[in-house]
């Protein structure tokens, strides 16, 4: 088993269910039409890229909540590095329920190993720092669990779930409330009242706003927000562990490296859930 805590499997199987609801409707009808109801047959998975494999968990709850006849047997585990022409999975059963889940388990599969191969890479690019790959909110809707499950499969952090498991100062708080002392101070009264540690994190873009920060001393995490290497450098020397360092905006493969070694806690990728390429993944039925 390779998944964070937050991944219940009675919520993931929810989302199933809405899935297939969504994917077979009245009933797969190409199916229904084309193979016997008493057909008995197995499918193998097969790689067709080479990459980090994930959603190997997920595939097996999708294909038993299709027909819990179905007898799944994986070749690989989610994290595993895989290569094109790897059987990762064999499944068995009857022939109307293998079609039925194809489409929904390769396409939660592809997405989700896309995603972890992304994932492995830049964090392979940060290696020997002590900053840590963080995913965001940059999620598709109702697809967020499966992102972020891969992004952990992959070798990197969740950061927060949602807009309620932390609370994040961006530049329209910091607009809307007037400034960021008094965003700060209202966010600090409002998880005293409460009653609950939330953590607050707020979003600076020039040193000048990092030292407006610390005066305040209320939050817990600073985001440095589209910033050089040397004021980043700089704002890590005037926070000094006063509070965890995130950098983040436009980090890519070939800026990241330069952006762990300006000494961070974190560094946020949106990319990592919205601008990968999908590992090509294909159900072969076995004659």
């Amino acid at each position: 088993m390779n998944r964070p805590g937050y991944i219940q499997k009675e919520t993931i199987l929810r989302l199933i269910d809405l899935a297939i609801q969504e994917d077979i409707g009245e009933g797969d009808h190409s199916t229904l039409a084309s193979v016997p109801a008493n057909a008995q047959k197995e499918a193998i998975l097969v790689m067709k890229a080479d990459g980090v494999i994930a959603g190997v968990e997920l595939a097996g709850w999708i294909f038993r909540r299709i027909d819990p006849q179905l007898q799944v047997e994986a070749h690989a585990q989610d994290g595993d590095q895989v290569k094109s022409g790897d059987i990762v999975m064999k499944v068995s059963g009857a022939a109307r329920s293998i079609l039925q889940a194809e489409r929904l388990v390769l396409n939660c599969m592809q997405r989700m190993s896309g995603i972890a191969t992304k994932t492995r890479h830049l964090v392979s690019l940060i290696e020997g720092t002590s900053a840590q790959l963080l995913d965001t909110r940059k999620t598709t809707p109702n697809f967020r669990l499966f992102e972020k499950w891969a992004v952990y499969i992959g070798g990197g952090q969740n950061h927060r779930m949602g807009l309620y498991d932390m609370m994040m100062l961006k530049d329209n708080h910091i607009d809307y409330a007037g400034g960021i002392r008094q965003a700060l101070l209202a966010a600090d009264a409002y998880r005293q009242q409460l009653g609950k540690p939330i953590q607050i994190e707020i979003e600076t873009r020039n040193l000048e706003e990092v030292k407006e920060v610390l005066a305040t001393g209320i939050a817990d995490i600073i985001m440095l927000d589209n910033m050089t290497p040397a004021d980043m450098r700089e704002a890590v020397k005037l926070i000094n562990g006063r509070m965890k360092v995130e950098a983040s905006g436009n980090i890519n493969e070939q800026t990241i490296r330069s952006v762990a070694e300006c000494g961070v806690d974190y560094i946020s990728v949106g990319a990592l859930t919205h601008s990968y390429q999908s590992l090509d993944i294909s159900l072969k039925a076995v004659k």
